[in-house]
């Protein structure tokens, strides 16, 4: 059973004279609920998460948590080009109560393809929580291969990938190589239709 299908929302961070408004959050998130959604990234790149600090985060991940209940699952965003620095996020991330981590790939270091499964592998050691690889090459530098998505589908708790790569051949190819409890899930709303006609569960969205 894939992790959510159709639409999860990217949610903004919400500022106030510079500082996270944690009320405004709960207001956006409320929308978002009353709306009909019930998956939701939280400090994902449209979260500002470059410019957040980890306790920042931290307490993004446990408010929104606390707010939305069992009514919207909490997708935390704890990627790093830091390998322990992902780690370390990512558990603490798992103990403020967040359901599933969206973890994009090591950014600017441009690992090789066994530097990229080292680290999703020492994540995923670490947490019990469903993690969604996040591949996105036009910010991060490098585009994740399909051979590393197929070794990666092996570990239990790496369920599936946002794909925002722009390539709709590489969904084609994805949902080929790898298991069929591996997931796909677009991350370009302008392509939301082709990756779903190609068996992708959904859509992590800015738009919405």
């Amino acid at each position: 059973k894939p992790l959510f299908t159709g639409v999860c929302t990217a949610l903004v961070t919400p500022f106030l004279s510079g500082r996270v408004n944690y009320p405004m959050m709960e207001q956006l998130l409320a929308r978002q609920i009353e709306s009909g959604i019930t998956t939701v990234v939280i400090a994902g790149t449209t979260g500002e998460a470059p410019t957040l600090t980890d306790s920042e985060k931290l307490e993004l991940f446990l408010r929104a948590k606390e707010f939305a209940g069992d009514a919207c699952m909490i997708i935390a965003g704890t990627g790093s080009n830091d390998t322990s620095h992902a780690v370390r996020l990512s558990t603490a991330a798992e103990n403020c109560g967040a359901d599933a981590l969206l973890v994009v790939s090591p950014y600017y270091n441009k690992a090789n393809n066994a530097g990229l499964i080292a680290h999703y592998t020492a994540i995923a050691r670490q947490v019990t929580l469903p993690i969604i690889i996040y591949n996105v090459p036009s910010r991060t530098g490098l585009d994740i291969p399909v051979s590393v998505y197929q070794a990666l589908s092996e570990i239990p708790n790496i369920v599936g990938v946002k794909e925002a790569s722009k390539s709709i051949t590489k969904i084609t190819q994805i949902r080929n190589a790898c298991p069929a409890g591996f997931s796909v899930w677009g991350g370009n709303d302008d392509l939301a239709v082709p990756v779903v006609s190609l068996g992708g569960q959904g859509l992590i969205s800015v738009v919405s």
